[in-house]
């Protein structure tokens, strides 16, 4: 196994890139030193999630609140070091109840080809998990997602390079594999690593992997993903696939506060989406999934659901999304529809 992380190490190395991505909620634009006399920045950013949801069964159960409350600080600091610090404090997420850490990092980026971050931050998995909260296309990342990238979180080591101007982007990350707010329970470590390349400017494709021990030294868990970005025009296809086996740690909890279910040896799931950018700053959108948590075994566990929504762009700024979730699931006889409203605005 050591072996096999050295050469993975090694690999990423020898690719030269001018920037990296962010492994947190921000985005990827870089903040750069002042001057020389003044070479700190700070720069503090965040976003608020206000939502209304609505369930279509006996009791039209509906809620009031906040899917993500965050701030946070970033910058430049001594030339080659920059930080980055977020606070969630959503009390309906996590079921944490308060504000807690999210993402916590320092990266050395004094060479463009490699930079290293150490800290708490993503799990550099997938396409939609690495997708910014504020950026998601619908309301909830896909079920696949939140289940089998879990925890979408930790603490660890990245090597990292490639931004969106560049044509490939790369990361790769030794992390605990116990999530966040708990310490790690054994010797091993998780490797996790992602990579894209973008063919064209209609067809970006990507990968992902890990390998890591959820619980004690012995028990391996083993995740690969590939995915899928099109764009015609203003017509923008996006598409991904999970397969994941072995143990898993029944604690990390699902992604943004999601509740975990009971995992099978295989599981499996993906999704396909479909968004329109219309000259009235609406986008329509069309999402179908499908997730399979006890892959082999036929209807337990499986579920699909399609999204059906568009979002209002005031400005870059602030954002109205509304989608209507249709949920089909062979294993129960339940109405549980949704219907989701959200306002997003950013500073």
């Amino acid at each position: 196994m050591k072996n096999k992380i050295y050469i993975l190490f090694a690999i990423v190395f020898l690719f030269q890139t001018n920037s990296i991505f962010s492994q947190g909620c921000e985005g990827d634009e870089p903040v750069t030193k002042n001057d020389s006399l003044n070479p700190i920045t700070v720069k503090i950013f965040g976003y608020l999630q206000s939502q209304y949801d609505y369930t279509f069964n006996d009791d039209n159960e509906n809620s009031l609140q906040f899917k993500r409350a965050r701030i946070g600080v970033r910058g430049k600091v001594y030339e080659d070091f920059s930080y980055y610090f977020m606070l969630e404090t959503s009390p309906f997420i996590g079921g944490v109840g308060s504000a807690y850490l999210l993402d916590a990092f320092i990266t050395y980026d004094k060479y463009n080809w490699a930079r290293v971050s150490v800290g708490a931050f993503k799990q550099p998995f997938g396409q939609e998990v690495t997708t910014a909260c504020w950026n998601l296309t619908t309301i909830d990342r896909a079920v696949v997602s939140d289940q089998l990238v879990a925890p979408q979180r930790d603490y660890g080591l990245m090597v990292l390079g490639g931004n969106k101007f560049t044509k490939l982007n790369y990361s790769v990350a030794l992390m605990n594999g116990r999530g966040l707010n708990v310490e790690d329970n054994n010797a091993k470590k998780d490797i996790i690593g992602r990579a894209t390349y973008k063919f064209t400017d209609f067809m970006t494709v990507g990968g992902s992997f890990r390998f890591g021990y959820p619980n004690n030294d012995d028990d391996t868990r083993t995740t690969v993903g590939g995915d899928l970005a099109l764009v015609f025009n203003n017509l923008k296809v996006n598409a991904e696939y999970i397969y994941d086996e072995g143990d898993y740690n029944r604690a990390a909890g699902g992604g943004c506060g999601s509740e975990p279910v009971e995992l099978g040896e295989r599981r499996a799931g993906g999704y396909i989406m479909a968004a329109y950018d219309t000259k009235w700053k609406v986008q329509p959108v069309f999402k179908y999934e499908f997730f399979d948590a006890h892959r082999g075994i036929k209807d337990k566990g499986y579920q699909e659901m399609m999204t059906i929504g568009a979002n209002y762009f005031f400005n870059d700024k602030v954002r109205l999304q509304i989608n209507y979730q249709a949920h089909i699931e062979t294993y129960l006889n339940i109405d549980n529809d949704m219907l989701l409203a959200q306002v997003q605005v950013r500073f």
